[in-house]
């Protein structure tokens, strides 16, 4: 114990206070951002708060000689992945509504039990660690010409196998994915001409049906889009949703609000009449 206690002064004497000060400024940052992303009631801001928590640890791989790991956390993760999953989200128009339904029966006890899991092992990891000496990353990156050539030796070498089950394990989920999305044709698909006049000979709807959010606030897809009188069309918005019941009513503030506009435009025309008299 007093070993470990005098490397631990040690190691925070050779800490310069210019990398003490990034640290918990930045740790401060990057566990608030953490906490925000599982506790905002809205997923654009948890979006948010994961992608500047993603950008505080780049930072972190970038001050500890990690460079090649730290623009992959920046073009891939926060660039790609992140910035994609925010646009979808704005987008689509999710709410946090939208997660009071559960879809799959019991899936949040199983949450909870697999958080308790981890959050057990990761105790027991922590708990069990020993840290006696410090190398950081110039023997590492020395030793081989450079941090990518390091990473590169570690990869292609010692972890080869873990590399390419990892990679076989993603290209199966890819194909499994393509394959379940695929469906094969039994009749060639039909032209915008052969559609149009399907529509006339049955006469349900001729015109191309209204887009969501037509004379709404909201263009969200789970909105229905309102008629000029105020009230939704239930055309604009797919039969999935609806009978989820994943629609949202905004009809009754459009109403009120049109009749408040007739009212205000018939106390004006009142007064402009008296005005002429």
């Amino acid at each position: 114990m007093s070993a470990n206690l005098a490397a631990a002064v040690t190691l925070s004497a050779e800490t310069s206070s210019g990398e003490a000060f990034q640290f918990w400024v930045l740790g401060t940052v990057a566990v608030v951002g953490a906490l925000s992303t599982i506790l905002m009631r809205k997923a654009v801001h948890s979006a948010l708060s994961l992608a500047g928590t993603m950008i505080v640890l780049a930072v972190f791989y970038l001050a500890n000689g990690a460079y090649f790991l730290g623009i992959v956390q920046i073009v891939v993760y926060t660039g790609a992945v992140m910035m994609l999953f925010l646009f979808v989200v704005m987008l689509v128009g999710v709410t946090a509504a939208d997660s009071l339904k559960e879809t799959i029966k019991g899936q949040r006890w199983w949450a909870v039990a697999c958080g308790l899991g981890f959050g057990i092992l990761l105790a027991a990891g922590i708990g069990n660690a020993s840290l006696t000496e410090f190398a950081g990353l110039g023997a590492a990156n020395s030793a081989h010409g450079g941090n990518v050539e390091g990473l590169a030796a570690l990869i292609f070498t010692k972890y080869v196998f873990a590399f390419e089950i990892t990679g076989a394990l993603l290209i199966t989920a890819a194909v499994g994915a393509m394959v379940l999305t695929h469906r094969e044709r039994t009749e060639p698909a039909r032209t915008q001409r052969e559609l149009s006049e399907q529509r006339v000979r049955e006469g349900t709807h001729v015109p191309p049906l209204p887009a969501p959010g037509v004379y709404a606030r909201h263009n969200a897809v789970d909105i229905a889009g309102l008629l000029p009188d105020g009230t939704p069309a239930d055309l604009t918005v797919m039969g999935t949703l609806r009978k989820r019941g994943q629609i949202r009513d905004v009809s009754h503030e459009a109403l009120s609000d049109l009749k408040a506009l007739e009212q205000r435009s018939a106390e004006r025309l009142g007064r402009e009449e008296e005005a002429s008299r």
